[in-house]
């Protein structure tokens, strides 16, 4: 089968007060507002090659709109389209703003995913035009800024089945899963497009609301940025939900946060590449320290909220043994 999809090149989200979150993306963030239209707004981080990378739509509540990957090709997308409708899906073909052709469809676990090839590549206006060739554009004037989009975690209620079709329809390579100490429970996964250790997460839902997110993560150079970042945002009055600190899985230095809408936010850096295409994912145990490289801080019960709220009892409130639930919620301390 040919290599099917590329990189995540955008995700769309939605606020109940657009303009706040919208704000704050463009202050405390550093990410620029390029189009508005029909209600949503369009913005992007200095480094982003397209014309966005965000997407703020009006909603009653915090949610993934939509996850959008480009193909590797013209051909890519309509083989990606035959995949996924011969396992039984059926989205539909759009329109979308500065793309064009797209085919769009709710996964098995209910979440909307968008596919494209055509794009609409950045052109800098004098004034952000950078120095440097290979540069859309000028680095933000916001210390800390994100250089471009990174990845997208979303919630299901199998870990391993939402792994597995993701793979075997539209190519994904898993490349490594958490099961839990206690029990042979698996809880979390990432799988990618690329050399990246991901571009698209998977935490365990008990709960009985489909399609959920539980972050979306921009890219910054260094992480001495990401140390900027999350000073700056703290003197803004944005607290930090968890990190700085370095994952086990991936390796990347994180900081997690909220933006006004209740979204959480990742910024990463660094971690390592694999190129290798027969890769065998490894599985994790939280006492290896899978989000935390030290094995040294618990993860904040916080962490495991997923959006929107959930309709019904999650895996961490009803239904599931003491000791299960305790590494439900601190699946990321080290276990003595």
């Amino acid at each position: 089968m040919i290599k099917l999809l590329s990189h995540l090149s955008y995700v769309a989200i939605t606020s109940p007060d657009v303009e706040a979150s919208v704000e704050f993306y463009k202050t405390q963030v550093g990410l620029t507002e390029v189009d508005r239209v029909d209600g949503a707004v369009y913005l992007r981080c200095w480094g982003d090659y397209y014309s966005y990378s965000l997407v703020v739509l009006p909603g009653d509540e915090a949610t993934l709109a939509t996850m959008a990957w480009r193909t590797s090709s013209a051909e890519a997308l309509d083989k990606a389209v035959q995949q996924i409708e011969a396992a039984g899906v059926t989205g539909e073909w759009i329109d979308a703003h500065k793309i064009g052709r797209a085919y769009r469809f709710v996964g098995p676990y209910g979440h909307d995913m968008t596919l494209h090839w055509d794009v609409t590549r950045h052109r800098a206006e004098p004034a952000v035009a950078s120095i440097y060739p290979d540069r859309p554009e000028k680095r933000s004037h916001v210390a800390g800024a994100p250089r471009q989009l990174d990845h997208v975690t979303v919630a299901a209620s199998d870990v391993d089945g939402f792994a597995q079709w993701y793979r075997d329809v539209l190519g994904f390579r898993i490349m490594a899963r958490t099961e839990l100490d206690e029990a042979p429970i698996s809880v979390f996964s990432v799988l990618t497009t690329n050399e990246k250790s991901h571009d698209l997460g998977v935490v365990l839902d008990g709960s009985s609301r489909a399609g959920r997110v539980n972050h979306y993560a921009f890219w910054v150079d260094t992480r001495e940025e990401l140390l900027i970042a999350a000073d700056v945002l703290m003197e803004r009055g944005t607290g930090m939900e968890y990190g700085p600190s370095i994952h086990g899985i991936g390796e990347q230095s994180f900081l997690y946060y909220r933006e006004p809408s209740s979204m959480r936010i990742e910024l990463n850096t660094g971690g390592y590449r694999n190129y290798v295409p027969d890769w065998e994912p490894q599985t994790w145990k939280p006492s290896l320290g899978s989000s935390n490289l030290y094995r040294n801080g618990a993860m904040p019960m916080s962490m495991t909220e997923s959006f929107p709220a959930a309709d019904g009892p999650s895996a961490t409130e009803e239904g599931v043994p003491d000791e299960i639930k305790d590494a439900l919620l601190n699946p990321y301390t080290q276990h003595g």
